[in-house]
């Protein structure tokens, strides 16, 4: 697999991406950190220098415009990811359907992602989130 990194401008600094062939977001960083993550998550993927493809850049710029919704919009895919499989995989697709304005507690989150009373668990798998702004990891907080 190909990644492609680019850096898109955001009102809070420069936010690195990395894109598949298919225009699809797998990680977003605002630090440094963007390669780390890619390497821990696709290690067999080759980071190459790029442009950010339409779609997610389209997205990304209504989102910081205001548009909530805009995330949903956004293709992304974690498919192959090291880590999406089992709870952590079930903790990010329950992530994706918690719609823009809505809390829920980390308790919460590990109930829908079918392990009540995981909700440290819960926390460790959002923590590791790849594409942490598409999905939307500060919609899960403390009870």
């Amino acid at each position: 697999m190909i990644l492609i990194v680019s850096t898109l401008p955001s009102p809070v600094g420069p936010l690195a991406l990395a894109c598949d062939e298919q225009e699809r977001l797998r990680g977003v960083s605002f630090g440094d950190g963007l390669s780390r993550v890619m390497h821990r998550e696709y290690p067999d993927a080759r980071l190459a220098d790029g442009g950010t493809p339409g779609p997610i850049r389209v997205g990304l710029e209504a989102y910081f415009d205001g548009d909530q919704a805009a995330l949903g919009r956004t293709p992304w895919s974690l498919d192959g990811a090291v880590a999406a499989n089992g709870f952590q995989a079930r903790v990010w697709r329950a992530l994706a359907d918690i719609p823009a304005g809505l809390t829920i507690s980390y308790g919460e989150m590990a109930r829908r992602a079918g392990e009540p009373g995981a909700a440290q668990a819960a926390g460790v798998a959002l923590n590791r989130n790849p594409i942490a702004v598409v999905l939307p990891c500060h919609r899960v907080v403390g009870a």
